[in-house]
């Protein structure tokens, strides 16, 4: 039998999993997958592109799924949430940032609200901008993040939540990759996880080839924190937010003397694009999480989000038999 969550009642799902609208990656054709397999997925709105948002809308289909954003980003080019709302999304995802000067706008489209938080500050402000799901995102996550631990932080954001709003949902997200995963974060007592890394290495990932056998060949312990791929990128991450990637050349060179990165920044910068653009794994990020260990193939959607479910209701039997 599936397994039914508020979640799944209050969106409509099989399962209770959602894509991770990752900047670039998620694009409408792994979004659909996600969906069709029966759980939520999103696109991932990112820096912002109107160009790319339209395409990858177009991309999904008559599929219902979501849209996120970065939110500090989006203040930028605020028009991009009316172009998303245009198309009626499932949901609306906000994280990196208050969400407070777009949260109205959103609820009063009658979509769901999303917001993803890594400290408790992070989910009081979620709450008080009216969030619908509140996503706890632990520092193993890939991408951005910060460094409170998932397996701490989910149990103390449903504590919180639970005394100030009983009505909002919480979804678990950083080293999530299948369905020990899934069902660890359900016995915290999380309505759903949030899937990144996981389906970053998948069939219909808008992800290059040799970025996915990266994450593939890599371990978790072959991750870190770091903020030299932004720089390299010429982005202003906000505090406290770092990104997590494979270790490369370009970490060992540059982690630790991030101020001497800022001194050579404009050719490095040049540097990385060249090597974004020739596929080279030595010097181009790789923003994987720890759940890296437990991605040893690249794979359709559809059968990850099978293999997911079905090995979380197995051991959520399995754990019901042991106190009977």
């Amino acid at each position: 039998m599936p397994i039914r969550t508020r979640l799944t009642e209050r969106l409509h799902l099989r399962h209770p999993i959602l894509l991770a609208p990752m900047a670039l990656v998620s694009g409408g054709r792994l979004a659909s997958a996600v969906s069709a397999a029966g759980g939520l997925g999103m696109i991932g709105g990112g820096y912002g592109d109107a160009e790319w948002l339209a395409r990858e809308f177009a991309a999904a289909g008559n599929q219902r799924i979501g849209c996120g954003f970065i939110t500090w980003s989006l203040a930028k080019q605020p028009h991009l949430l009316d172009i998303a709302l245009d198309h009626k999304p499932a949901a609306v995802m906000l994280s990196f940032g208050d969400p407070a000067p777009f949260a109205a706008r959103v609820r009063q489209a009658g979509i769901p609200l999303i917001c993803q938080v890594q400290t408790l500050a992070h989910a009081r402000e979620a709450l008080a901008a009216g969030a619908d799901i509140i996503v706890a995102q632990g520092g193993e996550a890939g991408g951005h993040g910060a460094t409170r631990g998932t397996f701490a932080l989910v149990p103390a954001v449903i504590d919180l939540v639970q005394g100030e709003s009983p009505g909002t949902l919480v979804l678990a997200a950083g080293g999530v990759a299948d369905g020990r995963g899934l069902a660890a974060a359900l016995m915290l007592g999380a309505d759903g996880v949030l899937v990144g890394t996981r389906f970053y290495a998948s069939a219909e990932s808008l992800a290059v080839p040799e970025v996915q056998q990266s994450i593939v060949d890599s371990a978790g312990d072959d991750t870190l924190r770091t903020s030299v791929f932004d720089i390299a990128r010429k982005m202003d991450w906000p505090d406290p937010f770092t990104i997590r990637a494979v270790k490369n050349g370009f970490t060992a060179e540059w982690h630790g003397r991030e101020a001497a990165l800022m001194q050579t920044q404009p050719a490095e910068a040049e540097r990385y694009q060249q090597a974004v653009a020739s596929r080279d794994m030595s010097v181009a990020g790789v923003f994987a999480g720890e759940g890296a260990d437990m991605i040893r193939d690249i794979a359709p959607a559809g059968a990850l989000i099978d293999r997911m479910a079905v090995e979380a209701e197995t051991l959520l039997r399995r754990g019901a038999e042991l106190v009977e």
